[in-house]
């Protein structure tokens, strides 16, 4: 029996490197209630924006700190992290290296997190796929050993009213070479092929959507791009309760955005620390 659960979402990871305070403010102004700044052990920091299912990290390191994170110096900004849960990491790293996909060692960390009665350590422990196997971003699955301490429910109302993140779209020339990778780790049929150029791969309350770049581009204007053909991480759809409401929100902040042909709200990457965001009403995805 498979010991690699069923794909679901745990957090997705947007890469601001030493711009933490610029992220941070534009974040706000979206209308995400972050928690305060973390501190890993690794010294690399974040904000979070904690979802019903899910969460959004905005993850940098402060200027003139030293960090021992290449997969944040040394990777593009942008949306760089796609992530699973997983509650038993040992096994998973067992079960992909049996399938023969290159993995990583698992590698533990924590970070404080202050409560009233004081600070208290929230405590992961990760297991990335090889950095060969998907280019300009990680794919990793993540266990909480204290999910307590990061799903907190007075962290999980945001005035934009997102409740989760629905979509993340990986852009490539080549998308079901990329798509195929998700099917060798989850098993045969994991992957819908929606067109000859589209893939989707259910994870709980979010779908992980393969596109070619046009395509990404055509749903989400100018997105992050790779000139050499490979992968990259482009773009994220997030449920929010109500669209009048987050229209009303953009106008006070003075955040720009378009109306898509679906009556979804997009805010550009450029305006977003790169990532493009789309925000859809209820149900809609």
């Amino acid at each position: 029996m498979s010991r690699i659960p069923a794909p679901v979402l745990d957090h997705v990871v947007v890469n601001v490197k030493d711009q933490l305070d610029q992220a941070s403010d534009i974040y706000r102004k979206l209308g995400f209630a972050l928690t305060a700044r973390g501190h890993h052990s690794l010294g690399s920091s974040n904000h979070l924006a904690i979802f019903g299912e899910n969460y959004l990290e905005l993850l940098g390191f402060e200027p003139g700190k030293r960090v021992n994170r290449p997969d944040i110096v040394d990777a593009p900004p942008g949306l760089s992290g796609l992530v699973f849960k997983t509650d038993d990491s040992f096994a998973l790293h067992e079960a992909i290296t049996a399938r023969g996909i290159a993995v990583e060692p698992p590698a533990e960390f924590f970070r404080p997190v202050q409560l009233e009665g004081g600070a208290q350590d929230a405590r992961f422990r990760t297991v990335r796929l090889g950095a060969e196997l998907v280019r300009n971003g990680r794919t990793f699955f993540c266990h909480h050993f204290t999910p307590q301490l990061v799903w907190r429910d007075e962290d999980r109302e945001h005035p934009n009213g997102v409740t989760d993140i629905v979509g993340f779209v990986v852009a490539s020339p080549t998308p079901q070479r990329i798509a195929d990778l998700y099917e060798r780790l989850f098993g045969p049929g994991v992957i819908e092929p929606v067109s000859e150029d589209h893939y989707r791969l259910k994870a709980g309350r979010a779908s992980v959507e393969f596109v070619t770049p046009a395509e990404a581009e055509r749903r989400y204007g100018a997105v992050a791009v790779t000139q050499d053909g490979s992968e990259r991480y482009v773009a994220l759809d997030l449920r929010v309760r109500s669209l009048s409401t987050l229209r009303q929100l953009f106008a006070r902040n003075g955040v720009a955005f378009a109306t898509t042909a679906d009556g979804a709200l997009r805010v550009a990457a450029a305006d977003a620390a790169g990532v493009a965001l789309r925000f859809v009403e209820g149900g809609a995805a």
